[in-house]
C-alpha cells in the first residue's frame, strides 16, 4: 500500500456570516455563529506529540499500609479504616476472589507488584503425543461474547494458558492441537496442550475480577494487573464513582482490561493497557469521565469479532465524556468506538493507527466531537464482516448520529479515509437515532486507496443539508461518493460538498 505524504500548502481563510454556506447538500439548515476558519496547512499538534511513559514506573513510592506476598489483601483492608493507602509489596500477589476497596481508599503498588489471577498448573503427564492435566478448569458456566469463529466460539471461555507469560491460543478439540495451542475439556475437567511443559512456568487465568467497585473515590495505581478469566464485556479493573486509575499496566486478562461501570467522574490515565483478549478500555453508563494519556495497544487477543463485537482499544456505551491523548494502536478490532446513545463525547488530541477496523466510530449517538486527531492506517482487517466498502466504515466513521462535529483531524492512508452511513436504527432516548448535522470541516486528508463520502440505506436516506463538509484540503483523493454513485472530485463540489476546500 503506497503511504501518502502529508504536504504543506497555502491557507484560506474564509468569514463565516450569512444564512447559507458552500459547502453544505443542498437543502435546510441552520446557520452556525460567525467565526473564522482555515483552510489547513498541516497536520494536527497530536501529529507531534509525544505520549510518554505509561504504567506503573509512573507511579508516585506508595506510603502506607502494606500488604505482602501470598497475604489475602482484604482482610487488611477490612480492618483498617476507609481512605486507607494499601501498598502491595513487590511479586506476585495471587488473587483468589475480587478485591472489594471501601470509600476513598487506595490500591498502590512497590516496584514490581503484580496482581495475578492465574493459578500455577503442575502434575503434567504425557499423552501420546499431547500432555494433559486433570482438575484444574472451573465447572461449566453460561457464555456470551460473539466471536470472529462464530461457528466454535472460542472467545466466550475465560481461562486463558500463558507458558512463561506467553499467550496461548485456544482450539475448541484436542485434533487441532498444534505448537503454541491449548484446548480445555471442560466435561472430562482436563487441560491439553501440544508443547512440553517441562521446565517451564505454566499458569492458567482463573480468578474472574482483580478489583470491584465496591465504594466511590478509589484510586488504582502502581500495579501490574494480569491474567484474570474476565467474562466477556467485564473488566478485570471494575471503575466506579470518582475513581482514579492512574499508573497501572493491566494485560492479558481475558476480556476487558478497565472497565468504567456507571463510575460517574472517573479518571483513567497514564495507564499501560495491552494484549487484553477482548477490548482495552470499556465504559458503560458512566457520564463525565476522562480517558486521557493511556497506552491502548494489541488488544483482543481471545479471538472476538473484529469488524462489529466490542473487540480493539476502547469502546463506550450510553456515556459521556473525554478521550483525549490516548496512544490507541495496533488493536484487533475498533481503535475508538462510541455506541448507543452517547453524549456530549469528545474525542481529541488521540493517535489512533493501525486498528483492525475503524480508526474512529461514533455510532447511534448524539451530540460528538471528534477533533484534533492523528487516525492513520485504519481498516485493514480481515474476517468476518470485514470489507472493503464505506458500508464496513473507514478511518472515521459517523454511523445514523446527529450533532457531530469532525474537524481538525489529519485523517491519512485508512482503507477508507471518511464514511457518513445513512441507516434504520430506532430510537434512543433523545429521541430516533437519525444522520442530521454532521459537520466535517478543516480536516487533512491524505488518501492512497479508498473512498470518501456518504452511503444511506433505502429506508433511512440522509435528508438535504444533514451533512456538511467545508474548508477541507485532500491529498490524492479521487473517489467520492453519494446518492448511490461514485464520483470525481469535480462531482463531489457539484453535488453541493466542499465548494470552498482543496484538492491536490
Amino acid at each position: 500500500m503506497r503511504r501518502g505524504a502529508v504536504a504543506a500548502a497555502g491557507a484560506a481563510v474564509l468569514l463565516l456570516s450569512g444564512c447559507s454556506d458552500p459547502g453544505t447538500a443542498p437543502g435546510p439548515s441552520n446557520a452556525p455563529p460567525t467565526v473564522t476558519v482555515t483552510v489547513p496547512t498541516a497536520p494536527p499538534a497530536a501529529a507531534a506529540a509525544v505520549l510518554g511513559p505509561t504504567g506503573p514506573g509512573t507511579a508516585k513510592p506508595c506510603r502506607g499500609t502494606a500488604i505482602a506476598v501470598g497475604r489475602d489483601p482484604q482482610p487488611v483492608i477490612d480492618a483498617a479504616p476507609e481512605g486507607t493507602t494499601f501498598c502491595f509489596a513487590k511479586g506476585v500477589h495471587r488473587i483468589t476472589r475480587a478485591i472489594r476497596p471501601r470509600q476513598k481508599d487506595t490500591l498502590a503498588g512497590d516496584p514490581g507488584a503484580v496482581l495475578s489471577g492465574a493459578i500455577r498448573l503442575t502434575g503434567w503427564a504425557r499423552n501420546g503425543s499431547v500432555w494433559s492435566v486433570q482438575g484444574v478448569l472451573p465447572p461449566a458456566y453460561p457464555l456470551k461474547g460473539q466471536c470472529e469463529d462464530n461457528k466454535t466460539n472460542p472467545c466466550q471461555l475465560g481461562e486463558q494458558l500463558f507458558v512463561d507469560g506467553n499467550h496461548l491460543t485456544r482450539v475448541m478439540s484436542r485434533a487441532q492441537l498444534k505448537p503454541g495451542t491449548f484446548y480445555g475439556d471442560y466435561t472430562a475437567n482436563v487441560v491439553y496442550v501440544a508443547d512440553d511443559p517441562t521446565g517451564h512456568v505454566v499458569e492458567m487465568s482463573r480468578t474472574r475480577t482483580a478489583i470491584e467497585k465496591s465504594a466511590d473515590g478509589v484510586t488504582v495505581t502502581g500495579l501490574t494487573i494480569e491474567h484474570f478469566a474476565s467474562k466477556p464485556q467485564g473488566g478485570a479493573v471494575q471503575v466506579g464513582t470518582g475513581w482514579k486509575v492512574t499508573g497501572n499496566e493491566v494485560r492479558r486478562n481475558h476480556a476487558v482490561g478497565i472497565m468504567v461501570i456507571e463510575g460517574d467522574n472517573a479518571e483513567v490515565s497514564r495507564n499501560t493497557v495491552a494484549d487484553n483478549g477482548q477490548l482495552g478500555i470499556g465504559q458503560y453508563k458512566s457520564a463525565e469521565v476522562k480517558i486521557t494519556a493511556n497506552l491502548v495497544t494489541r488488544n483482543n487477543t481471545d479471538g472476538f469479532w473484529i469488524a462489529d463485537w466490542e473487540s480493539g482499544g476502547i469502546k463506550s456505551t450510553r456515556s459521556s465524556g473525554e478521550v483525549s491523548g490516548n496512544d490507541i494502536v495496533a488493536n484487533l478490532g475498533i481503535g475508538m468506538w462510541s455506541d448507543i446513545a452517547e453524549y456530549d463525547r469528545r474525542i481529541t488530541g488521540n493517535r489512533i493507527r493501525d486498528n483492525a477496523a475503524d480508526g474512529i466510530r461514533y455510532e447511534i449517538s448524539y451530540a460528538g466531537v471528534i477533533d484534533q486527531n492523528i487516525v492513520q492506517h485504519n481498516g485493514f482487517g480481515t474476517g468476518r464482516g470485514s470489507g472493503g466498502t464505506l458500508w464496513d466504515g473507514g478511518g472515521i466513521n459517523v454511523n445514523t448520529s446527529s450533532d457531530v462535529q469532525v474537524r481538525g483531524n489529519l485523517i491519512q492512508d485508512n482503507r477508507n479515509a471518511l464514511s457518513i452511513q445513512s441507516r434504520t436504527r430506532g430510537d434512543g432516548p433523545r429521541g430516533t437515532y437519525v444522520l442530521r448535522n454532521v459537520l466535517v470541516e478543516g480536516n487533512l486528508v491524505v488518501m492512497s486507496e479508498g473512498t470518501l463520502g456518504v452511503v444511506e440505506n433505502k429506508r433511512s436516506p440522509a435528508e438535504d443539508g444533514a451533512i456538511t463538509f467545508r474548508r477541507n484540503r485532500y491529498q490524492g483523493a479521487d473517489s467520492f461518493a453519494y446518492r448511490g454513485k461514485t464520483m470525481t472530485w469535480s462531482q463531489w463540489q457539484q453535488s453541493g460538498f466542499d465548494q470552498d476546500s482543496v484538492s491536490s
